[in-house]
């Protein structure tokens, strides 16, 4: 992440430059370079904050029972798991979109932007069959310790 940050402070800072003196010429496609580290800086972010469970939980429920937090943890993985195929699917939709296009300023192909989403789906896929297993394994010792 804090490469990205940096990679998306050079054209900015090139555009602001550019802007107020007359040290360097006024670039064009640093605006467009801007926005597309930012896309790839969220989408990086998107990776890492499924990964790491940074996203945020209300907590609306008293203390349940440990089978119970199993059972929401479960549904919660579910639901993440249903937009995730949505952003899979849609992803690819939107990357074949733009599979043959190139950026106005850049020049660049639009595939290398577009693709930003179905890769954080598959990302987020992997993340949450991980979390699926964890939960499958915690069920099995929580039924162990019942049955002890």
């Amino acid at each position: 992440m804090a490469v990205t940050v940096v990679v998306l402070i050079i054209p900015v800072s090139l555009q602001i430059f550019s802007r107020f003196t007359e040290l360097i010429p006024a670039y064009i496609w640093t605006e467009e370079m801007s926005r597309f580290f930012f896309i790839w800086m969220v989408m990086l972010g998107a990776m890492v904050g499924v990964r790491d469970k940074l996203h945020f939980d209300v907590d609306v429920w008293p203390d349940l029972s440990p089978r119970k937090n199993l059972m929401l943890s479960f549904l919660s993985n579910a639901l993440t798991l249903i937009f995730t195929v949505v952003m899979i699917w849609w992803g690819i939709e939107f990357t074949r979109f733009g599979w043959n296009q190139t950026s106005e300023l850049a020049d660049l192909p639009m595939w290398l932007i577009f693709i930003a989403w179905p890769v954080t789906g598959v990302s987020w896929l992997v993340f949450q069959i991980e979390r699926f297993r964890n939960d499958r394994a915690a069920w099995v010792v929580l039924k162990k310790d019942r049955q002890a």
